[in-house]
């Protein structure tokens, strides 16, 4: 067998890694909202091929697009006044013809490009079809504030069904900000709230929200990874100052998780390939807003075994953890917590009352390497912790041979081996020579 070369090894593992969410994902309503700048930036054929992509895996997409930089050049160059109020165009008449020509073009520019990408690709016999037309029924936003916003308006209704025909024909379908009255008025409309009118009607598992600059960081200019919808309105309430655009995306989104959006997501558009890593990756680059919870803690249950072996199995052949047995496993199976991420078992521990005294074993303690440092291991000795005391039980001790400095830290004292409980005591492998470690628990 010959050595495979680092770039080789490299994309067979992110494959491997991106298979279950290919599978996840296929046959998954999506709805993602670009901005009217992406399509002007010189990297839109990339994003548009990658879009293209989804749908070739399977993925049912619907594609909002905007065209506010398109619309401010219309404007301007046609002399007509631009004014704003609370955020929204004011669209008068003479505003309204240069908001139908520009979106139109950027709509025929993105139907380009999808027509075009695709034929590069291996599926470029099996043609992309986009579907658009007026499945979006608007109404005027009227007066408010005593500012008349004209012909500017808001989503009355998405044709759900006429959606649904659409996707189920394997076509692309493409939503531009632009909405129709039963009388045959045309209204302007903002694209992302098309684009949540449309994933609130499909009950889409996936609004994406591809976002101008690097996304939402935290103070230390980190992307922050999740967020519950109380997270967000938390965010919006506080001191921190976010950019006008950044705070629609956030209630956006909020907005879609508690209306039975699965999952919403804020993407940097700005990185190549964004899209792509977050849909095919576990940790993705962008931030999830959900109201279930990305990662928990939870029981094990007998289903869990192999991803309980996965974990445990490099530390016990590193000498860390004791072997365990599959069969055994099984059989202890309820003792064990774990933290879930995505579906990957990233954490777990196991608690072992003595069954006469008071006191239990603290077991089985292990954290994914990528997902160390980051307080997981805390929260599952606390969640140990808490059975414990409701148990009765009134000390944990623990025996470690490389990891004492950590359980020291946290409250454990070194013991003598003969302070282990006589069945653990008669068990203990003086071959092994694993240290002992005490605590006891507060409350109890």
């Amino acid at each position: 067998m010959t050595r495979s070369d680092p770039t080789q090894c490299s994309f067979v593992d992110a494959f491997r890694h991106s298979a279950p969410y290919i599978h996840q994902h296929r046959g998954r309503d999506m709805v993602i909202a670009i901005a009217g700048e992406a399509v002007e930036d010189k990297q839109f054929p990339t994003l548009i091929r990658d879009i293209a992509l989804l749908n070739t895996l399977g993925i049912r997409v619907v594609l909002v697009h905007g065209a506010r930089p398109q619309i401010e050049q219309r404007l301007k160059a046609g002399k007509a006044a631009i004014r704003y109020a609370h955020g929204l165009r004011i669209t008068d008449d003479a505003a309204l013809l240069g908001v139908k020509e520009a979106v139109g073009r950027v709509r025929l520019e993105v139907e380009a490009q999808l027509s075009m990408n695709l034929s590069t690709t291996a599926a470029g016999r099996d043609r992309l079809r986009v579907a658009t037309g007026n499945f979006v029924t608007a109404r005027p936003l009227g007066v408010r504030d005593g500012v008349d916003y004209q012909h500017t308006g808001e989503v009355r209704r998405i044709d759900g069904p006429a959606l649904q025909q659409a996707l189920d024909a394997r076509r692309l379908v493409l939503l531009s900000p632009l909405g129709y009255s039963p009388t045959g008025e045309v209204f302007n409309l903002h694209a992302e709230e098309v684009a949540l009118a449309a994933a609130r009607e499909l009950r889409a598992d996936k609004l994406i929200l591809l976002v101008e600059g690097k996304g939402l960081r935290d103070g230390n200019r980190q992307v922050i990874h999740e967020l519950s919808p109380t997270d967000a309105q938390a965010l919006l309430n506080g001191r921190r100052k976010l950019d006008e655009d950044m705070r629609r995306h956030i209630e956006t989104a909020a907005c879609a998780a508690r209306e039975g959006v699965q999952r919403v997501h804020l993407i940097g558009r700005a990185s190549d390939g964004a899209l792509l890593q977050e849909l095919f990756t576990r940790d993705g680059v962008g931030t999830l807003v959900t109201t279930g919870g990305y990662e928990g803690l939870r029981q094990a249950t007998i289903y869990d075994v192999g991803g309980i072996l996965d974990l445990i199995r490099p530390l016990e052949e590193n000498g860390i953890l004791v072997k365990r047995s599959r069969e055994r496993l099984e059989m202890e199976i309820d003792r064990f917590l774990l933290v879930e991420r995505d579906g990957l078992i990233i954490a777990c521990a196991a608690l072992y009352p003595d069954g006469k005294a008071p006191v239990a074993e603290l077991a089985g303690l292990a954290v994914h390497p990528d997902y160390r440092n980051e307080g997981r291991g805390d929260r599952l000795l606390k969640r140990i912790e808490q059975l414990a005391r409701q148990r009765g039980i009134k000390r944990l001790f623990v025996l470690t041979t490389r990891t004492a400095h950590w359980f020291q830290e946290r409250g454990f004292k070194r013991v003598d081996v003969a302070s282990l409980p006589e069945r653990r005591r008669d068990l203990y492998n003086y071959q092994r020579n694993s240290q002992v470690y005490s605590k006891i628990l507060a409350g109890t």
